[in-house]
């Protein structure tokens, strides 16, 4: 019998995501604590793109047991806070994928910071990546997130891994 695309999808023999969170592949991380960790994208569609996984592996939201629900968004809406900060910008954009468009098989939230035309929904920009020009750009990129994210944390940002 054929297995459906959702059953390979949620059996993903390499998940890129639990190799970040392992420690096995390098990330850009903004923010981390006990059950999730924020990292720049490293294919943005905008400078300030972040990514924020729960340390366990769960494919989609669904899959996402209902405890970790409200620990992960309420990290999301303080990332989303962070990210505007970080950048100065107008606003944030969040957006879950579950399945279709979502390239890795583990949730993820994207959080993008938004300024007034700038184009991320335009018929002929969306979704385009823009990479960074450098290292030493998405450093500060990094670092602005992070002390914007330590702002908003009353415990401090328990941040534990660098570029």
């Amino acid at each position: 019998m054929a297995r459906t695309e959702l059953e390979l999808f949620e059996d993903s023999p390499a998940c890129a995501f639990c190799a970040i969170v392992e420690g096995r592949v390098p990330c850009r991380a903004v923010f981390e604590d006990s059950i999730s960790l924020a990292f720049l994208d490293h294919r943005p569609l905008v400078h300030g793109h972040c990514l924020l996984v729960p340390k366990a592996h769960h494919a989609t939201l669904p899959d996402l047991p209902h405890d970790l629900v409200a620990p992960l968004f309420a990290t999301a809406r303080l990332l989303s806070i962070a990210v505007q900060r970080g950048m100065g910008a107008e606003g944030s954009f969040l957006a879950i994928n579950t399945i279709v468009s979502q390239s890795v098989p583990h949730i993820h939230v994207h959080i993008m910071p938004r300024w007034t035309k700038d184009g991320l929904f335009s018929m002929r920009m969306i979704w385009q990546r823009r990479p960074y020009r450098s290292p030493e750009d998405m450093t500060k990129v990094q670092e602005a997130i992070s002390r914007a994210m330590g702002e908003l944390c009353p415990e401090g940002n328990p941040l534990r891994r660098g570029p």
